[in-house]
């Protein structure tokens, strides 16, 4: 299991499946390079447990150019008043639902 707290700017995807992520910083990717093995389920995703302000929610981090991705619930934006571009500080323990 890993964990971190970081900060980071929530961005849009607008892909064929649009969302909302905040970009998990290169140190942490490192570590999570090293234990994906024994937490990944399938496809590189790892399961994670997440905090943002008040607002813990389960989810998968998903692997993307070399880094991963927190992605961010509608639920959880609209909780917390957040939008595209605000920078939030995430809470992020990897290998727990």
């Amino acid at each position: 299991m890993a964990s971190t707290e970081f900060t980071g700017e929530l961005w849009h995807w607008r892909g064929p499946a649009p969302y909302w992520f905040v970009t998990v910083p290169d140190e942490f990717c490192r570590e999570l390079d090293a234990i994906k093995a024994e937490v990944t389920y399938g496809w590189g995703v790892l399961p994670a447990t997440v905090r943002i302000g008040g607002t813990e929610f389960t989810t998968s981090l998903f692997p993307k150019d070399g880094t991963f991705l927190v992605p961010v619930k509608t639920a959880v934006r609209r909780a917390e008043g957040i939008e595209g571009g605000d920078v939030v500080v995430v809470e992020v323990v990897v290998g727990e639902h």
